[in-house]
């Protein structure tokens, strides 16, 4: 799978096309767009350096058609100009550690970063135990994940913990002082 970090460089990091997420998901077996995208702002991002645009309340429009174009898929541009002109086009402006959450099928894009500031988030897509890909593709299925105890990480064991540095909060004294709130 493709790292959740996306990179957009200083006047470096490429465009992204107006496009639905679920455009590329059907294609890899999801049958039903019960599905959904968190982006986690890393670094403040807005229009100057290529920041999110979505189309608000564009998801209710269903799958629209995507073709190809160079590596990218990009909806129909006569579905595209429908929600364009009849849905509120919105730029996010967001703050480092600002998230958005939003269903697979929403409209959005990103331009090309030409500002001096580089502009990187992280991406991670949900998706529902029920909607599991019916193909095998490059991204995984869904796995059960196993509940630990809460001491459970304390427990585990450590292939190299030189250079590594962790923290006690018995002994922290900014965990220390809201104890005595």
């Amino acid at each position: 799978a493709p790292p959740p970090l996306r990179r957009k460089d200083a006047r470096t990091g490429g465009a992204h096309l107006w496009h639905q997420d679920y455009g590329y998901w059907v294609n890899n077996g999801c049958a039903f767009p019960r599905m959904g995208t968190m982006f986690l702002a890393v670094d403040r991002i807005d229009a100057e350096n290529g920041g999110l645009r979505v189309i608000k309340g564009s998801h209710e429009m269903g799958l629209v058609q995507h073709g190809v174009g160079g590596a990218q898929a990009e909806v129909d541009p006569t579905r595209l100009a429908y929600a364009k002109r009849l849905l509120e086009t919105v730029q996010l402006e967001l703050a480092p550690g600002d998230a958005v959450f939003f269903h697979s099928l929403l409209l959005h894009a990103s331009d090309q970063n030409k500002s001096d500031r580089r502009r990187w988030a992280i991406l991670v897509a949900y998706n529902r135990v029920d909607n599991d890909p019916l193909i095998d593709h490059h991204h995984p299925r869904y796995t059960p994940l196993a509940r630990a105890a809460d001491d459970a990480i304390l427990r585990a064991p450590l292939v190299d913990a030189s250079g590594k540095d962790f923290m006690n909060p018995a002994d922290d004294e900014s965990v220390a002082k809201y104890k005595s709130q």
